[in-house]
């Protein structure tokens, strides 16, 4: 089995990449099933998948992406508007997995694509909902957990003795776990005592360490940061836009509300954005950064100034 692996990894690569993308698309699917009734309490293996007219969608109908664009986004039964959303996340999914595999090694990039579904499940919730399900959050922090006691490969965690390798993958795991919950709940505090109001949900502690969980405690304060300058880049316009707008048609009242609006974004979409592109490529650098911060606060660094 490896080794037809490698003799078809070696003579035609495209042919994984496409299938990891194939299967990402499926994957995709079954996340706007996911997306659609985990908020509402419902079971998202039955019912099937059915129209908004109630009627059933038969599977030849249902193919990822394809489907959408066949039927022009509409229901083949009553032609009815299909969101574009549904086959965009099928094809984020699907190019997701496909540069999970392209970037790491076969377990690795197994990993990454579980991780990528639990933040984009937890993202579209969330902008829908203003929530995160605590299976994604609290249960992606214990899958994260046991998967780098399982695969040490997830940190990086290199050993002669297995168990030791294990142990302190999981300890990192832990580790990143705690402390981006930790960094996340504390800067919440600190923003309800500032701002007088709650400037963080519960739901983005807790996802944080999800995301600890699967990229360290390095990939935890990169995700927490890099959220926070990705949320600058998307709501600055925003609002800059609208007090233009207030300049322009001097309507107070409907550009209070909608600047009131714009300050109830929800941050779980950015943590899951810098995070991802922490775990997909970025891991090496910010890693680095944090290697050269600490060699400069050691006592060997502190001795050679002193000389």
């Amino acid at each position: 089995m490896i080794e037809a692996y490698q003799i078809v990894e070696s003579n035609a690569p495209w042919i994984f990449t496409l299938f990891a993308f194939v299967i990402g698309a499926v994957v995709g699917s079954f996340l706007n099933v996911c997306i659609y009734r985990i908020p509402e309490n419902r079971s998202v293996i039955a019912p099937g998948s059915a129209c908004a007219c109630g009627q059933p969608i038969p599977f030849y109908r249902n193919i990822p992406i394809i489907s959408w664009i066949l039927l022009q986004g509409r229901a083949a039964c009553c032609e009815l508007k299909f969101s574009i959303r549904y086959p965009l996340v099928e094809l984020i999914t699907a190019l997701l997995f496909a540069a999970c595999w392209l970037q790491f090694d076969p377990v690795p990039a197994l990993l990454g694509m579980l991780f990528c579904a639990i933040l984009l499940c937890a993202t579209f919730i969330d902008l829908d909902h203003m929530i995160i399900p605590d299976r994604f959050s609290i249960g992606g922090m214990v899958i994260g957990v046991l998967l780098a006691c399982l695969f040490p490969v997830l940190h990086s965690v290199e050993s002669s003795i297995p168990l030791l390798a294990s142990i302190e993958s999981g300890l990192v795991a832990v580790l990143g776990a705690f402390v981006g919950s930790g960094l996340v709940y504390w800067i919440a505090v600190l923003g309800e005592v500032i701002f007088r109001k709650p400037a963080m949900g519960e739901g983005d502690v807790k996802f944080i360490g999800c995301i600890g969980a699967f990229c360290g405690w390095q990939g935890a304060v990169f995700a927490m940061f890099g959220g926070a300058l990705i949320g600058t880049f998307v709501l600055l316009p925003w609002i800059l836009a609208l007090r233009i707008r207030s300049a322009l048609k001097k309507n107070v009242s409907d550009v209070e509300e909608r600047l009131d609006a714009a300050g109830q974004v929800p941050f779980g979409p950015m943590l899951a954005l810098a995070a991802i592109l922490y775990y997909l490529g970025l891991s090496e650098y910010v890693d680095a950064y944090f290697n050269q911060v600490a060699e400069l606060f050691s006592p060997a660094a502190g001795s050679a100034v002193g000389r």
